[in-house]
C-alpha cells in the first residue's frame, strides 16, 4: 500500500505539466483519490471537475508560482524546460531549468507543502563528465532540496509511450528510414521502462515516508542497446529495416541527423543524443522493491503506444468539426527571455551583482552611456540624451541578498505594457555556490521586432559576454585558473 493509499482524507496534489504528455497521465492516476492542483501555463483554457482545478502558471515567476502551490500538501515537478519559452529566447535551457526549480522550491516552503515529487534521469555512476541534460537534471535536484522541503526524486531512463520526447524520435526514424546507419551510441544499454510503469512509481513516492529525501532508479524488465529497441520496434510496427553499423558518426554528426529525419527541434534533440554517450540502466542499489521494478515488457509497452497513438489520432479527425472545449487561446506576444549564468566573486552575493552591474554599464561606456541609481535604488540607463532607455524600477518586497529584482518599467526601449509589472530583470543566486543568473524576462521592445532581433538583441548578449569576463577578472587570484577559464563564456551563450 502507498503513501497515497494510507492518507485518512483527500490530499491535495499540485501537479506541473497536467496538459502535457505525463502529467495529463498522472491526472487521470490521482484524481479519484486526491483533489488536483492541475498546472499549466494555459490553465485557463481547461475546466475544472469535481477533483481537479486548474491554476494558471508561469513558472518563471515566483509570485506565480507562489500563487499557484496556495493549498497544496504534495507537489509532482514534471517541468523541464527544453523548448523555447518566449518568442526569443537567449537561454540555455539547463539555466532556465534552475530558475524554474528555484521558483517552485521557494514556493513549496512558503506554502507547506510536505514533499516534492520530481522525475529526473538516470544518473550513471562512473561517468567522468556526465551531459549537459543529465548535470541539468542533478543541479535541479539539489535546487528542489535547497529549501528545507523533501524531496523524493524517481529516475528514468527511455519512457516508453505515444507522446514524450526519446521513444517517439524511436519510432520516428524505423518508420521513415529503410536503412539505418547506427552510429556507436546505439550499442550503449538503457533500461526502457513503460509510461504506466512510470505512473506507478509517481503515484507511489507521494506521501510515502520511507522515500522522504531519497532517489529511486526505475526501470523496466529488460535492459536493452538503442539497435536492439529498433529492431523491436521495427517488428512491432511491421516493417522490415536493414541496420548498418558505422564507426565514423561522432555525437554532433548523430544530433543533426537525427533532428533533420525526425523533424524534431534540434533544442530537444541535442541534449537527448548527447546523453546517449553514457549507459543509462538502473541501479539495483538505489532501487525501491515495491516502485522501482516495472513489469511491461518493452515490446508490449511499444505496441500500447502506437495503438494509442492511432486512437488519438482518429479521435482527433472525428473532432475536427466539433466545437473545442478550450477557450480561444490569446494573441501570439513578442516576449524575450535571456539568461545568463555569471560566476560571482567570493563573498559578494545577487544584490552585489545588481549593483555592479549598473554601475559597470556606466563604467564601460562611457562617454555613450550614463546610468543613475536613486535612493530606492532603482535604476535608469541613458545613452546620449536626458531620456532614458530603460527604466528599473526596485522591488524591495521580492528582493533580498540572493535575489535582486527590477520591474522594467519604462524607457525608450519600453514599449508600454497591458499588464505592468510583467516585464522584469533579476539577479538570482543558485543555492549553495557563488554562481549568479542574470534573467530577463518578459520584456516587450519598443523597437520593431526585425530590428530587435538584429540590434539590441544581439547587443545584450555582447554587453552579459564583457560583464562575465569583468567579474571573472575581478575574482581573487587565488582561485584556480582552470576553473576561471572554463567559465569564460562563448559568445554565442
Amino acid at each position: 500500500m502507498t503513501g497515497l493509499e494510507q492518507s485518512e482524507s483527500k490530499p491535495v496534489i499540485a501537479l506541473t505539466g497536467a496538459s502535457g504528455y505525463i502529467g495529463n497521465n498522472l491526472l487521470k492516476k490521482l484524481e479519484k483519490q486526491a483533489n488536483i492542483i492541475a498546472l499549466s501555463r494555459n490553465g485557463d483554457n481547461y475546466e475544472n471537475t469535481e477533483n481537479v482545478t486548474w491554476r494558471s502558471a508561469d513558472l518563471f515567476s515566483l509570485k506565480d508560482a507562489e500563487k499557484a502551490l496556495e493549498g497544496a500538501d504534495y507537489a509532482v515537478y514534471l517541468v523541464h524546460s527544453m523548448m523555447p519559452s518566449a518568442k526569443l529566447t537567449q537561454a540555455k535551457f539547463e539555466d532556465m531549468d534552475l530558475i524554474l526549480a528555484d521558483n517552485f522550491a521557494q514556493a513549496a516552503k512558503k506554502n507547506g507543502v510536505k514533499q516534492i515529487i520530481y522525475l529526473s534521469g538516470i544518473i550513471p555512476p562512473d561517468a567522468d563528465e556526465l551531459s549537459r541534460h543529465l548535470k541539468s537534471r542533478l543541479e535541479v535536484e539539489k535546487v528542489l532540496g535547497s529549501y528545507d522541503v523533501p524531496v523524493t526524486t524517481v529516475r528514468a531512463g527511455l519512457i516508453v509511450g505515444p507522446k514524450g520526447s526519446s521513444f517517439p524520435i524511436v519510432k520516428k526514424l524505423v518508420k521513415r528510414l529503410p536503412m539505418m546507419l547506427l552510429p556507436k551510441w546505439t550499442r550503449q544499454k538503457t533500461h526502457p521502462i513503460a509510461l504506466q510503469d512510470v505512473l506507478h512509481a509517481l503515484k507511489g513516492s507521494i506521501g510515502n515516508k520511507k522515500l522522504t529525501g531519497e532517489s529511486i532508479d526505475v526501470g523496466g524488465p529488460e535492459v536493452m542497446t538503442y539497435r536492439e529497441m529498433m529492431i523491436d520496434t521495427a517488428e512491432v510496427m511491421g516493417k522490415k529495416r536493414k541496420l548498418v553499423n558505422v564507426p565514423f558518426m561522432t555525437v554532433n554528426l548523430s544530433r543533426l541527423w537525427v533532428s533533420v529525419t525526425t523533424g524534431t527541434p534540434k533544442e530537444m534533440v541535442y541534449p537527448l543524443i548527447e546523453s546517449l554517450i553514457h549507459p543509462m540502466v538502473a541501479n539495483p542499489e538505489h532501487m525501491d522493491k515495491d516502485l522501482s521494478y516495472g513489469k511491461i515488457p518493452f515490446k508490449e509497452a511499444a505496441q500500447s503506444a502506437l495503438e494509442h497513438e492511432e486512437q488519438e489520432q482518429k479521435q482527433k479527425e472525428n473532432q475536427e468539426s466539433l466545437p473545442s472545449k478550450l477557450k480561444p487561446s490569446g494573441p501570439v506576444i513578442s516576449d524575450v527571455r535571456s539568461v545568463q549564468r555569471v560566476l560571482l566573486p567570493p563573498g559578494k552575493d545577487a544584490t552585489w551583482a545588481a549593483t555592479r552591474y549598473i554601475q559597470w554599464l556606466e563604467e564601460s561606456g562611457k562617454p555613450f552611456i550614463r546610468t543613475s541609481t536613486d535612493y530606492q535604488h532603482n535604476a535608469s540607463i541613458y545613452l546620449f540624451g536626458k531620456k532614458p532607455l530603460l527604466e528599473l524600477t526596485y522591488s524591495h518586497e521580492r528582493s533580498h541578498e540572493r535575489r535582486a529584482l527590477y520591474y522594467i518599467t519604462g524607457g525608450a526601449f519600453t514599449k508600454p505594457e497591458e499588464q505592468p509589472g510583467r516585464g522584469r530583470l533579476e539577479f538570482r543566486q543558485i543555492p549553495h555556490s557563488q554562481e549568479c543568473l542574470i534573467a530577463i524576462h518578459e520584456y516587450k521592445p519598443s523597437l520593431p521586432w526585425f530590428v530587435y532581433s538584429l540590434t539590441q538583441a544581439k547587443i545584450h548578449l555582447w554587453v552579459m559576454y564583457l560583464f562575465k569576463r569583468h567579474l571573472l577578472k575581478s575574482i581573487s587570484k587565488d582561485q584556480h585558473p582552470r576553473r576561471i577559464i572554463d567559465a569564460v563564456p562563448k559568445l554565442s551563450e
